[in-house]
């Protein structure tokens, strides 16, 4: 009667925990080679991570810029439009409706004008962004005082702390600017709040206006009603900024669409859509060049451990081959041989997984915590479920490939000829 395979199964465990030091020297290859694609993997997903942010903090890659076209030539020669486009505040929750995908929306005009207080004795130069109402922190602000302006608010402007402390006319209590009138390019205006800016980082103002504000006294008002606070203020622009590098195409196709829409066929004419193509291209290949490496690295050292694995098996093979004859004499069939020695193939790479896994974590959490100790870079261990999900199925594959051709080589003996096998 044909021996089932659950009970085939159970005989493969069952010569495993007959030998236990053979089983542990085999599945130490598999341990190694897990613990290193993890601790290769983890650190590479912390490193990633860590080069994402740098690069949405310091660089304007995941920027989309659209900006009005303020000319345009007739003849040779270059005149002014008379039909520049304005956008406003409603055409940014037009185009964010637009979006498929995850980005931030930035709509701001940038430039100077004079500021004036009671009790200073002469102007003081003030650099100037009208933008949408930040929303947190996160967007590059720190609120000291007051509150943020709204979009529908009109003559309110949000200084930093350098400019209020002015006039204040307290350096130590910026926050007693917040209530006073100022005058911004001869219009009144009510400061209605304080902040701390980080030129460095977050979205507002964008990379393009960091460098005019570093160091500069700062002040926004609500971009629909900038004109009356910056001189000589030109049109609004548009950045759109992915949450990811390699959302940027998608975002720029989708930004195309919706300005073909609003403003005809002939937006091109109005309009210059701008990313840093080349260099988005360039970062992109970068890290797919960098996972295939890592990838490389690792699988290396997997298949080490599967060769060991085909090692061990292939000698269980030949010592057990009476064994294995006498089950194909009592009901065993080829597939139930085929299946035990796949199991104990499966259970070995298995076993290695778990361990190798938890190795490897904690190599890339101390090589992770070694590199901060070393340097500056606040780089972390990323754990990550796709992580996990490929150290597993890549055991797993092993055991079934390196265990195939012993499975095989016993399923295929002959019942009478394994059976007189001394």
């Amino acid at each position: 009667m044909p021996i089932s395979s659950r009970n085939s199964l159970s005989v493969g465990f069952d010569a495993l925990r007959a030998n236990p030091l053979r089983s542990l020297l085999s599945t130490l290859g598999v341990v190694m080679g897990v613990a290193a694609m993890v601790s290769v993997l983890a650190m590479g997903d912390g490193v990633e991570r860590f080069a994402r942010q740098q690069i949405a903090r310091t660089t304007d890659l995941l920027g989309i810029a659209v900006t009005p076209k303020l000319s345009t030539t007739l003849d040779g020669v270059t005149v002014r439009r008379d039909d520049i486009v304005r956008f406003r505040s409603r055409d940014a929750r037009a185009l964010g409706d637009a979006l498929t995908g995850e980005a931030s929306i930035l709509l701001e005009t940038v430039g100077a004008g004079p500021l004036s207080a009671d009790g200073l004795a002469q102007p003081r130069g003030l650099a100037l962004v009208g933008t949408l109402a930040p929303q947190s922190a996160a967007d590059g602000f720190t609120l000291v005082a007051g509150r943020w302006f709204r979009d529908a608010d009109t003559a309110v402007v949000v200084l930093d702390t350098r400019a209020a402390g002015i006039v204040a006319a307290d350096s130590a209590r910026p926050d007693l600017a917040v209530g006073r009138t100022v005058r911004l390019t001869g219009a009144e205006h009510a400061v209605v709040g304080v902040v701390a800016l980080d030129t460095t980082g977050g979205i507002v103002p964008s990379a393009g206006a960091r460098a005019m504000l570093s160091g500069s006294l700062t002040g926004f008002v609500p971009v629909d009603d900038a004109e009356r606070a910056i001189a000589g203020t030109r049109a609004p622009r548009f950045v759109v900024i992915a949450a990811r590098i390699e959302d940027v195409d998608s975002l720029r196709a989708a930004t195309e669409r919706w300005l073909a829409t609003d403003y005809g066929p002939a937006w091109k004419q109005r309009v210059s859509v701008e990313t840093n193509q080349a260099r988005v291209e360039q970062v992109t290949s970068g890290m797919l060049v960098f996972k295939l490496l890592m990838g490389a690295i690792t699988g290396v050292s997997l298949l080490v451990g599967g060769i060991g694995i085909m090692n061990v098996l292939l000698a269980a093979v030949a010592e057990r081959t009476r064994e294995i004859g006498i089950r194909k004499a009592t009901g065993a069939r080829d597939r139930d041989i085929l299946a035990q020695f796949l199991c104990e193939s499966v259970a070995i790479s298995g076993a290695g997984a778990a361990v190798g896994v938890a190795l490897g974590l904690g190599i890339a959490f101390l090589a992770a915590a070694i590199m901060r100790a070393q340097s500056s870079a606040p780089v972390h261990a990323a754990v990550t479920l796709s992580t996990i999900l490929v150290a597993a199925g890549a055991s797993i594959a092993i055991g079934l490939a390196f265990g195939l051709y012993p499975a095989l080589r016993a399923s295929r003996l002959s019942p009478i000829d394994a059976i007189r096998h001394e």
